[in-house]
């Protein structure tokens, strides 16, 4: 009796086998692209300040297309030792000061002359960062580059100092107003120094927060004339750092005391 051949059914559901290979693998995928986004909000704001540093440490994004880098092109400044050369750069600072003041939120800009001979260019915030922030802000470029002109001209010594009001800022940045004093006196020294060619060893910074206010911080206008930075040109310079016990770094001048402010003619 001959046999019967067995008849294989054909199968109509194989589509499901590459069906599913095909969604493990959309898993899969899925799951990779979520432990990537999945990252720690902390550290990735530090990162990511600290490229920003690396790329662009001192200037805010320019509004022109053109970038600005640090250490290109810097201007060759020379110091002349002619006499006369002080009331030379006074002047430089005061037609300075007199083109920017043509907008009227920078008529705060001044500059006064203690009685020491310390000269200081009192600048108001705005001119040079924005709220909140120590990026030196590219509009305020072509002013700071005029006054390290001056700077380099009178060769001394020049001090400068942060400024804010009383009303606290706390952020990951600057957890209070000593760091932003600070941060904002070191990017002018920087932007001075890198940019402009100041010789960096007669510069300085300091950040004295909201501890040397000009009026009461009782209203708007009061706190914005008390958000500022001088720029102090010192008549004198400060006194040399002293060394080790049994030695002495040469004759240490006085301290200079500050007197009342008298305004340049």
């Amino acid at each position: 009796m001959a046999k019967h051949k067995h008849e294989e059914h054909e199968n109509h559901e194989r589509w499901l086998v590459s069906y599913a290979d095909f969604i493990t693998l959309l898993f899969a995928f899925f799951v990779v692209m979520y432990s990537i986004s999945s990252v720690n909000v902390g550290k990735y704001r530090t990162v990511s300040e600290s490229i920003k540093a690396a790329l662009n440490p001192i200037v805010a994004p320019p509004s022109t297309p053109t970038p600005l880098t640090l250490s290109a092109n810097k201007s060759a400044l020379t110091a002349p030792d002619s006499p006369g050369s002080k009331e030379v750069a006074i002047r430089k600072l005061r037609n300075l000061v007199k083109g920017i003041k043509t907008s009227p939120q920078l008529a705060l800009v001044r500059i006064t002359e203690r009685v020491n001979g310390d000269i200081v260019i009192t600048i108001p915030d705005q001119l040079l960062f924005n709220s909140g922030e120590a990026a030196i802000r590219s509009e305020a470029l072509p002013f700071l580059e005029g006054l390290s002109a001056a700077i380099v001209e009178l060769n001394r010594y020049t001090r400068v100092e942060g400024h804010t009001d009383n009303v606290p800022i706390r952020t990951a940045q600057f957890p209070s107003n000593w760091e932003l004093s600070a941060a904002r006196a070191v990017m002018v020294v920087r932007v001075l120094s890198e940019l402009f060619a100041v010789p960096s060893e007669r510069l300085s910074a300091v950040g004295h927060a909201d501890t040397r206010p000009v009026t009461a911080n009782l209203d708007v206008e009061q706190r914005a004339k008390n958000r500022r930075v001088e720029v102090v040109i010192l008549e004198q310079a400060p006194p040399a750092p002293q060394l080790e016990a049994g030695n002495t770094a040469g004759s240490e001048e006085p301290p200079v005391e500050e007197g009342a402010l008298t305004p340049v003619p």
